[in-house]
């Protein structure tokens, strides 16, 4: 990922998009078809590297067709990105309910993704915007405003995974729901994600970014609270939903402001935004699970209602305050 806005900005993020989408597609079968562990990290290797790459030119692309645009339009692009996961795995699920093998599946969702890549290829625009006067570098450490755009992604990312990863256990452990219910919090979670990025634009257009994030951050950080001080399973389902509608729009604006911002080149800081985000995704859970174990799952998830409001304080900036 932290090459991937490098290599947008260097060979157009039109070839970048094509080449690690190929990579990301060829890596599917391994998945299924691995005989030996290192076959299976040579595909994990693949998938890791061609998805990492693709997000960040991705999100390159949707900036550039969002400054041509000019309207706000990153939060449908991001609500794509959760209905794709949806249906991808709802696909899968469907194909193996129905009588077909784990390898029949893969090699079906393989040949979809193609032809999904060669219908799209063509559509997308080239370059983003270059630094002046200088070739674009592969590789550049975060600066400036970057930095505490990738702390907002960190965090944002860390309440994600904590969700996904720990509000079975919550619901199950601490507010004593039966095990068939402790999916409900992570599926009011993304629900409710998934939903208000898909209408996020509008939202945009009519109130505004900085709004957005700020009632966004505070909803969130009552969400969590809720979850974590009230003793009813159903109110803790409840918080986790407070906590999808009150960070769904949150990346797609920060990755937005990345683009504005002035103090690097626009491809390069999304790589860099991306990468401490995606950072947060992978770490924040355990960080979660290490002071549950000192304290009790409720404070640390408690911690991240703190952490909300942290992100609510650093939109002051014009780039967020710009409909």
């Amino acid at each position: 990922m932290p090459f991937g806005g490098g290599l947008s900005a260097r060979f157009g993020c039109r070839i970048v998009i094509a080449l690690s989408a190929i990579v990301m597609g060829l890596s599917l079968p391994f998945l299924v078809f691995s005989t030996s562990m290192p076959m299976l990290a040579v595909g994990l290797l693949l998938l890791g590297a061609g998805g990492g790459t693709l997000d960040v030119a991705m999100n390159v692309q949707a900036v550039i067709v969002e400054e041509a645009a000019g309207k706000p339009m990153m939060s449908g692009f991001h609500g794509m990105f959760s209905v794709g996961g949806v249906v991808g795995a709802g696909l899968i699920s469907l194909g193996l309910a129905s009588g077909f093998s784990p390898q029949a599946c893969q090699l079906g969702i393989t040949t979809l993704f193609f032809l999904l890549l060669a219908l799209t290829a063509l559509g997308n625009l080239p370059f983003a915007r270059k630094p002046e006067g200088e070739r674009a570098k592969l590789f550049v450490l975060p600066r400036g405003r970057a930095i505490v755009l990738g702390l907002i992604c960190f965090i944002v990312f860390m309440a994600e995974g904590s969700v996904a990863d720990w509000s079975g256990v919550l619901l199950t452990n601490y507010r004593h729901a039966d095990p068939s219910k402790a999916g409900l919090g992570f599926v009011a979670f993304a629900s409710m994600m998934t939903l208000n990025r898909l209408t996020g634009d509008l939202v945009v257009a009519r109130v505004g970014r900085k709004r957005i994030v700020l009632f966004g951050t505070v909803l969130a950080a009552l969400g969590f609270l809720l979850t974590c001080f009230v003793p009813f399973w159903p109110v803790s389902i409840l918080g986790f939903a407070f906590v999808g509608i009150g960070l769904a729009n949150v990346v797609p604006i920060t990755f937005t402001g990345t683009a504005r911002q002035s103090d690097m080149p626009p491809s390069q800081a999304l790589s860099a935004v991306s990468t401490m985000g995606y950072v947060g995704l992978l770490v924040g859970p355990p960080l979660i699970g290490m002071l549950a174990k000192s304290t009790s799952l409720l404070v640390s998830l408690a911690c991240l209602a703190g952490a909300c409001l942290c992100v609510a304080t650093q939109f002051r900036a014009k780039e967020f305050v710009e409909t």
